[in-house]
């Protein structure tokens, strides 16, 4: 499965996206006009048993909403983490979902109990690069969806095409050393940059003090003033302003979109990122002509972006493609 950004989509019909998270899978309803008309959110269960079923009920929920069996469905799209193999659905490593083991078919899985309905299995973060593509109107440059979560990845768009690399692990700039001296990472390296422009990076400086997100609070209380606050934001934001040039200098992508769950904070953020890219240019006449800082965008609050390209996704005809995205009303 590929997707480019422009031209009639291959499969109409109707279609559900799925993404499947650590702890909820978020489900959307497209029509054949790609305008969402369900959605749905449940808890995620974990282990292979578990997250079929998970993925199962969200799909069977969609589907009764609008008065559908599965059967009537063009397909559904299901966004995991880990290293997925598209050809075969098979999932690898999706140790968010315990699901620790090598090349589990999820997609076999899922299709055996919606009774046969096809079942395309992505990587989450090329779906959510998919679905920015379409929520941002983006139908021509190549576009990265960089995830601020729990860790630092990102999914790729090039040439219209999603691209995953020899092993499914292009995009996987968290794990690019940041800091020589920093400390072990969960994956054997040192310093890696998503200990310092995750989420979770913040959430160990700054555990949370009102139960709200503690990025919420940190950007609130560095607006506010607060010393320690701004030094966090600010520590933050240069690592964020590094893996966006990152993306650049290797993919030279035309937009570099800001999503996962730090995203939430919106505007504030876009700027500080924007602001940190602007002075890390400002020494180098090089980086100054990319103009890197205009290549910045954020996902707008609430967007479903992730299943929303998963939807999407499975509308798409196999390579070589002619067909896309641009044209699918809203």
């Amino acid at each position: 499965m590929a997707a480019v950004l422009s031209g009639e989509p291959g499969r109409p019909g109707w279609s559900v996206g799925l993404d499947v998270g650590g702890t909820k899978v978020l489900g959307v309803l497209l029509d054949a006009d790609a305008v969402v008309r369900q959605t749905v959110r449940v808890p995620t269960r974990r282990g292979v048993d578990g997250v079929v079923s998970c993925a199962e009920q969200a799909v069977l929920a969609l589907c009764s909403a609008q008065g559908l069996a599965p059967g009537d469905l063009n397909g559904v799209g299901v966004g995991v983490p880990g290293l997925v193999d598209p050809s075969t659905g098979g999932v690898s490593h999706a140790v968010n979902l315990d699901i620790p083991g090598s090349d589990v078919p999820l997609g076999p899985l899922l299709a055996a109990r919606l009774g046969g309905v096809g079942v395309d299995v992505e990587n989450d973060l090329n779906v959510a690069a998919l679905g920015a593509a379409r929520v941002l109107g983006v139908t021509s440059g190549d576009l990265a969806f960089l995830a601020l979560g729990t860790g630092v990845a990102a999914g790729l768009l090039l040439d219209g095409t999603l691209r995953r690399g020899h092993v499914g692990a292009a995009g996987e700039i968290g794990h690019v050393p940041y800091a020589a001296t920093g400390p072990v990472c969960p994956c054997g390296q040192r310093g890696c940059l998503e200990l310092y422009a995750s989420g979770s990076a913040i959430d160990a400086a700054w555990p949370s003090r009102t139960g709200r997100p503690a990025p919420a609070e940190v950007f609130e209380a560095a607006a506010s003033g607060d010393p320690q606050a701004c030094a966090i934001r600010d520590a933050f934001v240069q690592a964020v302003a590094t893996a966006v040039r990152l993306l650049v200098l290797t993919c030279d992508v035309e937009h570099v979109v800001l999503g996962g769950g730090v995203s939430e904070i919106g505007q504030p953020l876009l700027a500080a990122v924007s602001g940190a890219v602007r002075s890390q240019a400002s020494g180098s006449p090089f980086l100054a002509t990319l103009r890197i800082a205009e290549r910045v965008q954020i996902v707008p609050s609430g967007a479903l972006v992730a299943p929303i390209g998963a939807a999407l996704a499975v509308r798409i005809l196999p390579e070589p493609l002619t067909e896309g995205v641009s044209s699918w009303r809203s």
